[in-house]
């Protein structure tokens, strides 16, 4: 089971202090959260994509590959890496390389995202949102798992001899993870792939996502992953922790009831109605438990605890409270019911084992008798042969 948090990089007033953070600030702070994550040991730090004010995550594979250069063992992931709107090609190319400098620690999660003016900015139409994550996944599936990639749909030009450059480190792909709250459609993809399925689980009523997760959990065994509760979940979550759990309440209030989606609503109402936990560690923990109870076992466990204009240094005591005070006890009450024959998350360690056993890893090279990506001729056709014989074959 793999405990972790996400931010979406959101930039909003702090209702007690009045202070806006500045862009510079928010990205210095996330980067700071994120280091703090690796440092109490939680597994996962997950980052959004917004090209929106008020939200500073435009480019998650430039920050990301900052924070892999300061942490040593959290794996970064994305919530959500949007799947409509980019080019499935530089997907390819820029999680490929994020993954090489992240020395595996990488994984991703796909989606539409909830922002509808970000169709059109990148020259798309929402009303193919679902035809364009289908296929814009498909084509990533195949870049990432063939060397050479002839390929023609909807919504991009085709590609004739297309290498995506780097391959994928040790030629494993990132795993990915398909993340939807509404959608069955992206639900069957993950299924049919034997990829992993993200619901994240805030915001709506108590077991909302729960149709979803067991409708994918029905087509990966369907399509022959295993069984239905061998299907790889993930769940999010949102919380704010403090030693007694009045403190909690008093100090989160200001921040959930002003913060622009939540005002006027109740921070208790919510609290009891809906997946936000805010209280003692312990009621935390009972409330994530209440998770496994609803959906059965899973994978991923996700946070969301920098959010809503907290101050860097109650962001990061958020972080240190998840990471000693929650997180060791539910990984150890979370291991003792679960059931037998579980896989745990998937890992860039597992898919090598999964795919070479006790071989070694290839690891791909230029070939000039494949010839490149602009012309289909070797590169190295017309050069001096001496010079050749120093770039070798693929393996």
């Amino acid at each position: 089971m793999q405990f972790g948090i996400f931010s979406v990089g959101d930039i909003a007033p702090d209702p007690v202090t009045g202070h806006t953070q500045s862009e510079a600030e928010r990205i210095s702070n996330i980067v700071k959260v994120a280091q703090r994550a690796d440092e109490v040991g939680l597994d996962v730090f997950a980052l959004g994509e917004h090209h929106n004010p008020p939200f500073v995550p435009s480019s998650p594979t430039t920050l990301l590959a900052h924070v892999a250069a300061l942490t040593k063992q959290i794996m970064l992931s994305t919530s959500v890496t949007l799947l409509t709107t980019n080019d499935p090609v530089r997907i390819a190319e820029e999680y490929a390389m994020l993954q090489h400098l992240a020395k595996g620690r990488l994984d991703l999660m796909v989606g539409r995202g909830n922002t509808v003016p970000v169709y059109p900015w990148f020259g798309k139409d929402i009303r193919q949102g679902v035809a364009l994550a289908l296929e814009n996944y498909n084509l990533l599936h195949r870049l990432w798992r063939e060397d050479v990639v002839d390929w023609e749909g909807r919504f991009r030009t085709p590609l004739q001899g297309f290498t995506s450059t780097p391959r994928p480190l040790d030629d494993v792909p990132p795993f990915v993870w398909h993340g939807s709250i509404r959608t069955p459609e992206i639900a069957e993809q993950a299924a049919f792939y034997g990829n992993g399925y993200f619901a994240n689980n805030v915001l709506a009523p108590n077991l909302h996502f729960k149709p979803l997760v067991d409708f994918y959990r029905d087509r990966f065994e369907h399509y022959g992953h295993g069984t239905r509760d061998q299907a790889i979940v993930g769940l999010g979550g949102q919380s704010f922790i403090a030693k007694r759990s009045q403190d909690a309440v008093k100090a989160f209030r200001p921040y959930f009831e002003n913060y622009p989606i939540f005002k006027g609503s109740s921070l208790d109402d919510f609290m009891e109605r809906t997946p936000l936990s805010v209280g003692s560690p312990q009621e935390v923990i009972d409330k994530t438990l209440s998770f496994q109870e609803g959906f059965g076992d899973y994978q991923r466990q996700l946070f969301a605890l920098d959010g809503l204009a907290l101050p860097v240094e109650m962001a990061l005591e958020q972080v240190e409270l998840l990471g000693t005070e929650v997180v060791p006890v539910l990984r150890k009450e979370m291991a003792a019911r679960r059931a037998p024959g579980v896989p745990d998350a998937p890992t860039h360690a597992s898919l090598i084992a999964e795919k070479y056993g006790d071989a070694e890893p290839r690891q791909p090279r230029p070939n000039p008798n494949r010839g490149d990506n602009l012309s289909g001729t070797s590169p190295y056709q017309d050069s001096d042969p001496e010079l050749q014989a120093s770039f070798p074959l693929a393996v």
